[in-house]
């Protein structure tokens, strides 16, 4: 009875977006919890104290999608706004 009320085609949009909200929460934990200098899980790395690595930080903060957005113009979609906006 539940599943023939969960599992209908109008609902397939609702998991897809909560599964791509988890995943993208996921991500970003693991990330942290991996590369993140200031997070330490082993017993060994929280017994070095406050550690002043700066090369590691600026490492972990200018990951390669930031890279890849530096430059770009933060639109959306650019052709859109430009063929709306511009007159000609």
């Amino acid at each position: 009875m539940a599943a023939s009320r969960w599992l209908k085609p109008e609902v397939y949009p609702l998991f897809a977006t909560v599964g791509v909200a988890v995943g993208i929460c996921s991500m970003q934990l693991v990330r942290n919890i991996c590369t993140n200098p200031e997070v330490r899980v082993t017993k060994e790395n929280r017994a070095a104290g406050v550690l002043e690595n700066f090369a590691e930080g600026e490492k972990y903060s200018q990951h390669s999608l930031r890279k890849f957005v530096r430059n770009r113009s933060p639109q959306i979609m650019p052709s859109i706004n430009k063929f709306f906006s511009d007159p000609n």
